[in-house]
């Protein structure tokens, strides 16, 4: 079975990047929905996001569950514990940037409420239109999907959310989870059948080592916030992975959402591409940061070890690749089957590349060489900065970009 890149960190490194990887998956949206508002209008860019997480959280929630082992003894019957820690789990609710606070009633009640929404902070200045598109027409459809995944009984309410009344609300919104078998069952998008028969979806990961230092799995008491800290590194590998496998999830349903609409193939290619350079280069600062890449002497060095722990490539199960030296190698493999990220890479096309090595330096540059089935990336340092690329710049009107996770204390959360 193929190794984990994420195997090359250490088990403190992997505590901080794991959330990093969660905040970074939201940020897809805030890099590729400019762009489809431009394409489509609001309206059609609110239905593509709908389409896009409704088709994919189903299925990372489940492996998720399964990997950490809290998916319920009965398959479909989950209780709002179960429905709770996906959600901490999910790139569509990273930690503190989507600050769900949650109340468990009892198994089959619950409810949460966001202290902190980034999301909404990002919308807010748009306007109430799309404050509303977000908190009302693409959330309703979508809390249930995510839900379905636990139980298809569950249906996630509002009691209230925004437009704020008044503007300075607080909470910014509060939800019930309920469960009730009178309740009608709620049925996935025709799209989720398509993602679900993905590489991505069946992809197959090394297990976690039990015998490892630290917690292998969540199956233990709802918690007020995850300590990764807490884990294995096995097990915080695993999440990495499979973090990583969401944000390819998202993705494949973004591209099936987006090649409904689109007239031609090539206009699909380039929205994906646009999404693409501007999450790269975000991805690339933020990871920068966290593993203190930013300020290393070898700049072309510490690219490489960046691009290695990149959700570009990774995980390594899913997109062939090596590094050496200066060079990373791309072979054809499980990623360009699904027609991923990596696929819109190569020698015809290098702009995601260069986005994600110049988040850490924009002195770096990229050039490659080869074939669609196998080309090579080599790292150069020159002398002048590179001019941001405008997809990352937009990317950059969200303030996930600069946001900065505070230490936490991890407390049981128990039926009141």
């Amino acid at each position: 079975m193929t190794r984990s890149r994420f195997e090359a960190l250490t088990r403190e490194e992997l505590a901080v990047v794991v959330p990093e990887l969660l905040l970074i998956g939201q940020l897809i949206d805030r890099s590729g929905m400019a762009w489809c508002i431009s394409a489509f209008g609001r309206e059609e860019m609110a239905q593509i996001a709908i389409e896009e997480w409704a088709a994919a959280s189903p299925i990372y929630t489940r492996r998720m569950q399964q990997a950490l082992g809290y998916a319920p003894a009965v398959a479909g019957k989950g209780d709002v514990v179960t429905i709770f820690k996906g959600l901490q789990l999910d790139i569509g609710a990273p930690p503190q940037f989507m600050d769900f606070r949650y109340t468990v009633h009892d198994p089959w009640h619950g409810e949460f409420h966001l202290d902190h929404c980034g999301a909404l902070m990002d919308v807010e200045p748009m306007g109430e239109d799309y404050v509303r598109s977000m908190c009302h027409d693409i959330e309703d459809p979508t809390f249930d999907a995510t839900a379905v995944a636990s139980n298809p009984k569950a249906q996630v309410r509002p009691i209230h959310r925004p437009p704020r009344r008044p503007a300075d609300r607080q909470p910014h919104c509060a939800w019930t989870v309920i469960i009730d078998e009178s309740y009608p069952e709620a049925e996935g998008i025709p799209a989720l059948a398509v993602n679900e028969r993905s590489r991505a979806a069946t992809l197959e990961l090394a297990p976690i080592d039990r015998s490892d230092e630290g917690l292998a799995d969540y199956s233990g008491p709802l918690l007020s916030d995850v300590d990764f800290a807490a884990f294995s590194k096995s097990a915080l590998v695993r999440i990495a992975d499979e973090v990583c496998l969401q944000m390819h999830l998202l993705d494949r349903a973004f591209a099936l959402a987006l090649s409904e609409r689109a007239e031609t193939d090539d206009d699909v290619r380039r929205i994906r591409r646009k999404q693409l350079v501007g999450v790269a280069g975000i991805a690339s600062e933020r990871l920068a940061r966290a593993l203190g890449l930013d300020a290393a002497a070898d700049r072309v060095a510490a690219a490489v070890r960046l691009l290695s722990v990149h959700p570009l490539l990774n995980p390594a199960a899913y997109v062939d690749a090596s590094a050496a030296g200066a060079t990373v190698v791309v072979r054809r493999g499980a990623a360009h089957e699904d027609e991923a990220w990596i696929s819109l890479c190569g020698p015809q096309w290098v702009a995601a590349l260069q986005a994600a090595v110049r988040g850490l330096d924009p002195r770096l540059d990229v050039s490659v060489a080869g074939s669609d089935e196998e080309w090579l990336a080599t790292v150069v340092l020159g002398d002048s900065p590179a001019k941001e690329a405008d997809e990352v710049a937009v990317t950059k009107f969200s303030t996930g970009t600069a946001f900065e996770f505070q230490p936490r204390r991890s407390l049981p959360i128990t039926p009141v």
